[in-house]
């Protein structure tokens, strides 16, 4: 079953997280480089919402690599999920470029306290690491023919490098539920 992001307000703080590494070691928030935009994303290696945009993903993330930092997080339970393991997204990064850093969120703590509930889900961050966008990467989705260019996620790191709101609506990214721990809850 398909699940919306929640619309967390404009202006909220990131955050902060201290997680495991997919390529070993620890990466936290104050670690990520800084930058006039940083952008979290909820990713899964399952999920076919993800695996429709996830080499647009990388590429985005290459496209603004001296000004947007990028990290990727996987929250889901692994136990129930073992796609989404550690060696799993491993291959998943590979396969779609990603350039970044890839975090596990074993407690699934970060996913709560982001409020994050679908993968992907996408939090974008101003310089002073305050939420200016949460929403779709694009309009392409697993049941349809269109391409995946990013352009939503695009038209909002464009605003925020140029100091500006990001303009229009902002549409709630759709995908899998972010898979919980029995008994998690969503936040």
């Amino acid at each position: 079953m398909a699940v919306t992001s929640f619309m967390v307000p404009l202006g909220t703080p990131a955050p902060a997280f201290d997680l495991p590494s997919i390529d070993g070691g620890r990466v936290s928030l104050a670690d990520l480089k800084s930058t006039p935009a940083t952008l979290v994303i909820f990713l899964s290696n399952h999920c076919p919402y993800v695996r429709r945009i996830e080499q647009g993903i990388g590429t985005l993330a290459a496209d603004y690599r001296d000004l947007l930092t990028t990290v990727a997080i996987c929250s889901n339970d692994v136990v129930n999920y073992p796609d989404d393991d550690t060696a799993h997204l491993a291959e998943q990064a590979r396969r779609a470029g990603f350039g970044f850093p890839y975090l596990v969120d074993e407690s699934q703590d970060v996913a709560r306290a982001y409020k994050a509930a679908c993968t992907p889900d996408f939090f974008l961050y101003d310089a002073d690491r305050n939420l200016a966008y949460r929403g779709e990467f694009d309009d392409a989705r697993p049941s349809n023919q269109v391409p995946v260019t990013g352009a939503s996620l695009r038209r909002a790191v464009d605003a925020v490098l140029a100091g500006e709101p990001v303009p229009g609506r902002q549409n709630p990214s759709l995908g899998c539920g972010i898979k919980w721990k029995p008994g998690g809850e969503r936040p």
